[in-house]
């Protein structure tokens, strides 16, 4: 994530960029562990390891089993995995989660190590509302609160709940969508942070403290604690928050925002990311600072990772844990062990418009980029796309003989270019760049598809407009995802290049 720029250079947020909302943390010891939502990808709850807040490495993905993660073809782009709550207490690492699938609810899960594995299910069905929260008191009772102010007593070893749910605090009278609660023991208060204002550029993060888990709670005077809404400032959406402790014993958020681009009103296309703010506590009160693009040199030590490759040779026996894929993935669609050194998928929806399309790529993470991938279509058709959803996508697809370019934009589909090419393997290229200024109608970027000769030349066959997949087009909660796809037979794939061209 963040590893993939140099330890040297100037420090920037987003810390996990690209489509990484609804940021959890925990502490242990000397390690971070973060987690974000996943929606209808699978497998779900990307799993982050840092040692120093800013450098941050996926080491896994917590629900990466079919008996973990039931994401149907009927539930729609957008559905599925909503905003985990990770926390680590008496041994064990808790993870609790709404997969909002029709008949799944609320559900929690466990693990000794963050990176896996993580347990089956607990089911938690008296538990009622999304965005739930783990606390535990002095006593060992623990306190699940979620969106909307309500707090349970539950078991989280069975699921089982204690009494009705109480309501304890609803954030600002008249602020839409209170959500995101998190609940912590900080000095002599607890103190209940959450997100309001609504996941647009209303965002706002709140807060209240009492002396008990479960209140009276007492309002923050200064509420919201943190907003971007209404400034010119260039990360916008701010809210979702989680506190934790530095290394040095300084207080820092975890937030969601967005980079928009453009001109009116402004276009963000890599989805909600994850960003880092300091804080500080004035009459125990937390006053956080600004969301800045570039972060302060901390007063601890970095610890940067080993930097990301620009090639996966698919040289594994399973894809890294960056791939995700729509809804599923089935051995027998998607799997590295069937061409030594290959990517084969195998199709089952005819074209990405469909809910079952077999489809394995990586988030977005720059708002410039350079994506090429070598496929053999001899078997199938198949190719090189960036999805938004179902009804939001662009590719540039290879069957024997040609390749063509594909526009999907709300009911709009439209065969952009296509070109013959010699029979055998192809490279299928996309470049991700800004868009050239025309006033307040400016779009985000271009997205320009092509293929490249063995010399290395670029042929562009197409120049999209970005705004397109964005999500003030599209809606929903998800960002872009660039990655590989079989729409009929079997696609082989023999390498993938992602290599960021800007921040």
């Amino acid at each position: 994530m963040s590893e993939m720029r140099q330890a040297d250079a100037t420090m920037t947020n987003p810390v996990v960029p690209g489509f990484h909302p609804d940021p959890s943390i925990c502490r242990v010891g000397d390690d971070y562990y973060l987690v974000c939502s996943s929606f209808e990808y699978f497998p779900g709850i990307p799993v982050f390891h840092s040692r120093d807040l800013v450098h941050w490495t996926q080491i896994g993905n917590a629900l990466d089993r079919p008996a973990q993660l039931r994401l149907p073809a009927a539930m729609p782009s957008s559905g599925g995995i909503y905003a985990p709550t990770l926390r680590h207490h008496d041994g064990r690492f808790w993870l609790i989660v709404t997969n909002v699938a029709e008949g799944e609810g609320n559900l929690l899960f466990t693990a000794t190590d963050p990176a896996g594995p993580w347990s089956d299910p607990v089911r938690l069905p008296e538990v009622k509302g999304i965005d739930p929260d783990l606390a535990w008191d002095e006593d060992g009772t623990c306190w699940c609160t979620v969106a909307g102010g309500a707090q349970v007593r539950i078991d989280p070893y069975t699921g089982e709940t204690f009494g009705p749910a109480h309501q304890v605090w609803a954030g600002t009278p008249g602020a839409q969508a209170p959500e995101a609660p998190h609940l912590y023991r900080i000095g002599a208060y607890w103190y209940l942070l959450i997100a309001e204002g609504g996941t647009e550029r209303g965002h706002a993060v709140s807060i209240a403290r009492g002396r008990t888990p479960t209140g009276p709670f007492e309002p923050c005077p200064d509420n919201p604690v943190l907003t971007h809404r209404g400034t010119h400032r260039p990360i916008q959406n701010t809210g979702h928050a989680d506190l934790v402790q530095g290394p040095d014993g300084s207080w820092w958020l975890v937030l969601l925002g967005v980079r928009p681009r453009g001109g009116t009103p402004g276009w963000h296309v890599l989805g909600r990311e994850t960003f880092l703010a300091p804080v500080t506590w004035v009459d125990d009160w937390p006053v956080v600072g600004e969301v800045p693009s570039v972060l302060p040199t901390p007063a601890w030590p970095l610890v940067p990772g080993a930097a990301e490759e620009v090639r996966d040779d698919f040289d594994l026996s399973e894809l890294r844990p960056q791939w995700i894929s729509v809804r599923d993935r089935p051995a027998e669609h998607c799997t590295t062990k069937e061409r030594s050194g290959w990517l084969t998928l195998r199709a089952r929806g005819a074209s990405l418009d469909e809910p079952d399309v077999v489809f394995a790529g990586r988030r977005q993470q720059h708002l410039s980029c350079r994506v090429r991938t070598r496929i053999d279509p001899a078997e199938g058709r198949g190719g090189l796309a960036v999805r938004l959803d179902e009804e939001h996508h662009y590719e540039i697809e290879a069957a024997e003989g040609q390749v063509r370019v594909l526009s999907r934009v709300g009911p709009f589909r439209t065969v952009v270019a296509s070109r013959p090419v010699p029979a055998g393997p192809v490279v299928l290229r996309l470049d991700v760049t800004p868009a050239p200024p025309n006033g307040p109608r400016t779009g985000p970027d271009v997205l320009t598809f092509g293929i490249e000769e063995q010399d290395g030349t670029f042929i562009p066959l197409g120049a999209l407009d970005g705004r397109y997949l964005s999500t003030e087009v599209a809606g929903g909660f998800t960002g872009r995802v660039i990655g590989l796809y079989a729409a009929a037979g079997t696609v082989h794939f023999d390498w993938f290049d992602y290599e960021p061209l800007g921040l």
